[in-house]
């Protein structure tokens, strides 16, 4: 994990070198920007094609903002109990308030990676929540699960679960996405440097995603993903040793 760790900054510290620094959108306000610009520069350094990363971001933390749907960066999912954030600092905050409690299983950000089985991938709570760092291990894992079946749509499946009803339930939310975003034929991915796979920390305990994100209000929206969603070790993916994103 530290060797993933590295690598996501590097790739972090090439964007920034090359003029797109998150902050500087911060700075202007335009929060609902900062999942659709990481993504595009996560889409040019891995490879994945881009309305495949905004269609999951859409589906992991999507929610109703200037007038339009978007995927949100200041959103948390605290052991089931899902709500959007005004500022990154509130975000932040209760975020670490929530792990120093003991509720480690929170998922952070625009894609929703999971503090307790890859945290160690990141040097910092502030820096998983890091709308580019989020999105650059978001789409290392897409392309690995792209790799096992050469599809997208049976890799965002997977991304979610690795039980078919709930695979199939989440790929269905993707697909609208991605029709929304008037998208064509997914190509194959382009070169991307050679990297270690990715791998959990430990085996995660059994798990369902019964839940979906929360507004602050408490109204539901997009799917989010969680913990395992069926039987075995695996997060996101439920049977998949060593393998999920979010959940172990």
């Amino acid at each position: 994990m530290q060797r993933t760790g590295r690598w996501i900054g590097l790739i972090a510290a090439l964007w920034v070198a090359a003029g797109w620094p998150g902050g500087a959108w911060a700075a202007r306000g335009d929060a609902g920007a900062l999942c659709e610009a990481a993504a595009r520069r996560a889409s040019a350094a891995s490879g994945v094609p881009l309305p495949v990363l905004l269609a999951v971001a859409l589906s992991e933390s999507g929610r109703k903002t200037g007038g339009r749907f978007a995927p949100w960066p200041w959103v948390l999912n605290v052991e089931g109990a899902g709500a959007f954030f005004d500022t990154r600092d509130a975000a932040l905050a209760a975020a670490q308030q929530a792990i120093a409690s003991g509720r480690d299983s929170t998922d952070l950000g625009c894609f929703q990676v999971n503090f307790r089985w890859h945290g160690d991938a990141f040097a910092s709570l502030s820096e998983m929540i890091d709308p580019d760092r989020n999105a650059a291990y978001a789409a290392r894992f897409l392309r690995e699960l792209y790799a096992e079946s050469g599809d997208w749509i049976t890799a965002v499946g997977h991304y979610h679960s690795r039980t078919p009803a709930h695979a199939n339930r989440y790929r269905g939310v993707f697909r609208r996405h991605l029709a929304a975003l008037g998208a064509g034929p997914l190509p194959a991915p382009g070169p991307m440097p050679d990297m270690p796979p990715l791998v959990a920390r430990a085996e995660a305990p059994v798990r369902e995603n019964r839940f979906q994100l929360l507004q602050g209000g408490g109204a539901p929206v997009s799917m989010g993903s969680l913990v395992p969603d069926g039987p075995g070790l695996g997060g996101l993916l439920a049977d998949r040793p060593a393998r999920s994103l979010w959940g172990g």
